[in-house]
């Protein structure tokens, strides 16, 4: 019995210390583990990071540093770390394959929420889909298109791919092109549209319109019409410009070319 004694105080002596300094630098580390990720909160917040990002980035960063804290006390321990450091490998290695789509998504989201190509509320065309975007989550953006349909987009795809913004600016150009007969006169059909374009008040005078003679087509002499308003103009204009100035070009008498069918009878 004295002998087990004996084996314990040893034993005790031997690691009481390291059990003692292994628990001051959990409770140390623990600490500065929840400040650093406080003020990795804060900085995000101060830089207008999404809020969402936030709370996934900080979770990530805790988790980091309690692992890291977790090894580095096993070794004051005495405890061998390769093969923790290999599972933790192996286990990273095992996820990162299985989650790469998800990882590339995550990523993708995190360029988005950093770089901000585009907002909540931002009218955008990206992967052959066009519509006004609704949420920007981790993995994925959703936009409801003009007829109020929902798409969710990987972000993946959509920070390496194409996006236009169609929000970002405060005025767009609208570009028409009206075709009229070849003997219809050149500058009578070019009053005629800047008629309608400076009578429209939503139509920009700043920058100048402009009606050029653009193509001289199979049937038809074709007018490039190039007009500047705002933005949240665009398809009421671009509407009223096409109506208003057939009308007026049938007012004037200046023809629109259109197919025309022939019915020819055939006597037996």
């Amino acid at each position: 019995m004295e002998k087990y004694v004996e084996t314990a105080k040893d034993v005790l002596i031997l690691y009481a210390p390291k059990v003692i300094a292994a628990l001051l630098l959990l409770i140390v580390g623990l600490y500065l583990v929840k400040v650093i990720v406080k003020s990795s909160k804060k900085v995000m917040n101060n830089r207008g990071v999404d809020i969402t990002l936030q709370k996934f980035l900080g979770n990530l960063i805790s988790w980091i540093l309690k692992i890291l804290l977790f090894i580095t006390v096993i070794s004051l321990l005495g405890i061998q770390t390769t093969s923790f450091a290999a599972i933790i490998a192996s286990a990273g290695l095992a996820v990162g394959l299985a989650l790469q789509g998800s990882l590339g998504n995550f990523a993708g989201g995190v360029l988005i929420m950093i770089f901000k190509p585009f907002k909540i509320g931002d009218f955008i065309q990206a992967q052959g889909e066009s519509g006004t975007v609704k949420e920007i989550q981790i993995f994925t953006t959703k936009l409801n298109t003009p007829d109020n349909k929902e798409v969710i987009i990987p972000n993946g795809s959509l920070s390496n791919g194409n996006i236009v913004n169609f929000s970002t600016e405060d005025t767009r150009r609208l570009d028409i092109t009206f075709g009229v007969g070849y003997d219809s006169n050149i500058k009578e059909t070019k009053e005629v549209i800047f008629n309608i374009i400076n009578a429209h008040p939503s139509i920009l005078k700043e920058p100048a319109a402009a009606v050029n003679l653009s193509e001289l087509a199979d049937s038809s002499i074709n007018f490039f019409t190039r007009v500047w308003v705002k933005k949240e103009d665009y398809w009421n204009v671009k509407f009223d410009l096409i109506e208003q100035t057939k009308e007026a070009l049938d007012a004037a008498g200046i023809d629109i070319p259109y197919p025309h069918r022939v019915n020819i009878n055939k006597s037996e």
